[in-house]
């Protein structure tokens, strides 16, 4: 992993934040974006910097095609190549279907699957270039057992799935490959920001019996970004505890 470059959207809180510091621990620097909460990313840099990583952070709306285009040029330009992308940011919009406004769904689809489609596909290009790349996309188990309040959060990352395994497909014979994490009930940010009787009763479960560690999501995100991995692709992993599995 030594001597590799990569970019972590919502790289510098909770999920985003583990996989940043864990990739840049192994010698990899990170470019980490953000939409805005510079405090935490003032934070995740210092903490790299003090474990001797490599880190940039980049602030901007990962929906916006111009600026996904423009983050990976700038890294491209900084560094010279990109060798792996995580699309990690999301954003979570709880709201029943009937209450759901045409702007909430436009904003749920927007940042959680075309924001991810535009950096991958600004990605590829240099990856194609170097005949090496690794496509990480977060995606949530909502998108495997649906949620009542998360309809358009649920489909764009349903749609995650797709788009991993047709991106996969195409550029499988040129040294990239394109997987997706599925993440289960996580201690982050954005879960605490759920309804407290639906976390509750999510993590009762929980076959485990608790929710994760953003590390241990980060470790499986790490398996797919090793040059060893150049096997698995457009394979979805789930990492939930066996949520999924109907506990």
């Amino acid at each position: 992993m030594k001597g590799r470059v990569a970019i972590v959207t919502g790289g510098t809180r909770g999920i985003g934040a583990a996989i940043s510091e864990l990739l840049a621990a192994q010698g990899v620097h990170v470019a980490a974006a953000y939409a805005g909460n510079h405090e935490a990313a003032a934070a995740l840099r210092d903490r790299v910097v003090e474990a001797g990583g490599s880190v940039s952070v980049h602030a901007g709306d990962v929906g916006d095609r111009g600026f996904a285009r423009a983050l990976v040029d700038e890294v491209v330009a900084e560094h010279g190549r990109l060798d792996h992308l995580v699309n990690n940011a999301g954003l979570l919009v709880e709201r029943k279907a009937r209450e759901m406004s045409a702007d909430e769904w436009d904003l749920a689809v927007r940042v959680n699957l075309s924001g991810p489609f535009h950096l991958a596909q600004a990605a590829i290009a240099p990856m194609e270039k170097a005949g090496y790349g690794r496509i990480v996309n977060i995606g949530s188990i909502t998108a495997l057992m649906g949620s009542p309040v998360q309809v358009g959060y649920g489909a764009a990352k349903a749609g995650l799935i797709g788009m991993t395994r047709s991106l996969a497909l195409a550029v499988a014979r040129k040294g990239i490959t394109v997987n997706l994490v599925v993440p289960g009930v996580f201690e982050t940010d954005m879960t605490a920001s759920m309804d407290p009787r639906i976390q509750e009763a999510i993590k009762a479960r929980i076959p485990v019996g608790r929710r994760g560690d953003p590390a241990e999501l980060a470790h499986a995100v790490r398996f797919l970004l090793d040059e060893r991995a150049g096997f698995t692709t457009g394979s979805v992993v789930t990492v939930d505890g066996g949520l999924s599995m109907g506990g």
